[in-house]
């Protein structure tokens, strides 16, 4: 009785492999996993960096991603230091290649189903590109604070 239970999912874990094979034949997500790009810090005193910080208490990753705007609102530079699965690390690694180029205002447009669907999440994985959506979210939310605050410094400074 045992033995067939063992067998029963050792086939289903082999179909499963063969369905992310045929699925995602680059596997996106060990690539990223083992060449992560981007990791690091940016200076978070800087009033054109955005920090976002994000976690998930229910499994423990936690991912910071920071974003570098330039004058004219266009995101130039992205960083992440990520502490969690190798799912969460490549959603982190992605998240930061597709936001560098866009303005503020593309890069709010990015979804966890988009990150999720490129690196070819299992639903169990799905967290950690929801992770990622949040993270830049709360990178952008940071820079645009940052911007709202040098606002009111020059109102006051003209009154």
């Amino acid at each position: 009785h045992i033995d067939g239970h063992k067998e029963d999912r050792q086939r289903r874990v082999a179909t499963a492999n063969v369905h992310l094979v045929l699925l995602c034949p680059g596997r996106k997500v060990v690539d990223h996993y083992e060449n992560p790009r981007n990791v690091g810090t940016l200076d978070k005193r800087s009033k054109k960096v955005g920090t976002g910080l994000v976690g998930a208490p229910a499994c423990g990753d936690v991912m910071k991603l920071q974003i570098e705007v330039d004058d004219d609102g266009k995101i130039v530079d992205a960083r992440f230091k990520t502490f969690g699965c190798g799912s969460a690390i490549a959603s982190s690694s992605l998240a930061t290649e597709w936001i560098k180029g866009k303005s503020v205002g593309e890069a709010r447009s990015i979804k966890n189903t988009d990150i999720a669907k490129e690196l070819c999440l299992p639903p169990v994985k799905l967290h950690c590109s929801m992770l990622a959506e949040d993270a830049i979210k709360a990178a952008l939310a940071d820079y645009q604070l940052k911007q709202q605050d040098d606002q009111q410094v020059v109102a006051q400074a003209s009154n």
